[in-house]
């Protein structure tokens, strides 16, 4: 790997965002360092095989079909697939206030999965092991401290450590908090939603059946979303569930037993998957929606959560995030081939038109799904139940939804 202090391009954040976005860079010829907070030695760790309910990591992403694409192209789904994974073939979707109900299946869009269930920290390592094999270079145990303009119109981040590192670009890949983006002064449009998202995995008495789970209800949506063990023998009994519910809900359920919070979440998932028989250990977060009103600045770029954040109710957020990763790699390649600089100005601003319209396209969409169903009057319950029979009975129409939340179709 190459210690020089100057670099092409600085990825500051080695998440799932960012260290995919530096693997892609690395390969096109770029010279890129990622800074990573953590230890690479930890993020590198073997999963422990599976016991228990505890032994999954709680955050997980729904892979969507584009984005398992994009990370095959790097190199690294290669091994994600050696790893702990679920492909979810079936999605069933009904609302809790009425009889509306969809079911979404792999067969009928004849593809071989609708998406793919990883856990975060197996998403991570299996870029860091591509990472190890390119010629980035890794900062890893180490926190950008500031960001500065340097001569020529380059950008100089500060390490903890003291160490100064210089760049033509600068990509903030550091998550909703964004400090680069705020140290730029890049402005954000946001708000809370007052709802937290509960977080475990667990155990259920039935298979889910290589199926999402997801029922609305007016307090907020709740998801079981498939896992595998890596042990045939678990015969699907395993779920990370995201219970995204009222505040004031939220903290009543995180302050339940157990075994009275297993009963409340197999009574809100309609016993679909029969009795829980363990839960891990609950973590929730509040949710907030946030946007940069500009993913650019002054030789700076923004991805990820360090752009935009939503409502986890369609498990967009990192599918996002790989859209980012996907067109600034395009529009960074097509600045190389004709040499010019990663900063140049024309070309991350050809990035952020082509990413903030679809991004604000789909915050559009889950802000009108969460109001559409947060809501109980009689008009709208009907409207919504209604919407959902009608779409579940013309397979053309649903199948061209599905392939749009897949990446499979423009």
């Amino acid at each position: 790997m190459n210690d020089s202090p100057h670099f092409d391009v600085l990825v500051a954040g080695g998440g799932m965002t960012g260290s995919a976005l530096a693997l892609g860079l690395g390969q096109q010829g770029w010279r890129v360092g990622v800074v990573e907070a953590a230890p690479v030695a930890a993020l590198l760790d073997a999963p422990a095989p599976i016991g228990s309910v505890a032994d999954f990591e709680p955050r997980v992403s729904a892979i969507s079909a584009a984005s398992q694409r994009l990370l095959a192209d790097l190199g690294a789904w290669q091994a994600v697939a050696t790893q702990r994974h679920c492909p979810y073939r079936g999605m069933t979707v009904w609302d809790a206030e009425g009889t509306g109900r969809i079911h979404f299946d792999a067969t009928d869009l004849q593809v071989p999965a609708l998406g793919c269930i990883v856990e975060n920290r197996l998403l991570v390592r299996a870029l860091m092991l591509a990472l190890q094999d390119s010629p980035v270079t890794v900062f890893d145990q180490a926190r950008v401290t500031g960001l500065s303009p340097c001569q020529q119109g380059q950008r100089q981040l500060t390490l903890d450590d003291g160490r100064e590192l210089t760049a033509a670009l600068v990509v903030a890949a550091d998550g909703a908090q964004s400090r680069l983006r705020q140290w730029a002064g890049l402005p954000t449009r946001e708000w809370d939603y007052d709802q937290q998202a509960i977080v475990c995995t667990v155990e259920t008495t039935q298979s889910h059946r290589d199926t999402a789970w997801q029922r609305f209800s007016t307090t907020g949506p709740l998801a079981f979303l498939p896992l595998a063990s890596g042990d045939p023998a678990d015969a699907g009994r395993f779920c990370s569930i995201v219970w995204s519910q009222d505040t004031d809900e939220a903290r009543r359920l995180l302050a339940l037993s157990d075994n009275d919070f297993r009963e409340a979440l197999a009574a809100a998932i309609e016993h679909q998957l029969g009795p829980l028989v363990a839960v891990s250990a609950r973590q929730a977060f509040p949710l907030r929606q946030r946007h940069a009103k500009d993913y650019i600045g002054e030789s700076l770029a923004l991805v990820g959560d360090a752009a935009h954040t939503i409502h986890p109710l369609a498990g967009q957020g990192v599918n996002l995030g790989y859209g980012d990763v996907r067109v600034l790699l395009a529009e960074l390649d097509s600045a190389r081939q004709r040499g010019l600089s990663p900063a140049d100005e024309l070309t991350l601003a050809r990035y952020q038109r082509r990413r903030k319209g679809d991004n604000l396209a789909m915050m559009a969409a889950m802000e009108g799904f969460k109001q559409l169903f947060a809501r109980d009057e009689l008009p709208l319950r009907w409207l919504r139940n209604t919407g959902m029979r009608w779409l579940d009975q013309l397979p053309a129409i649903k199948h061209r939804v599905a392939a749009q939340a897949m990446g499979l179709q423009p």
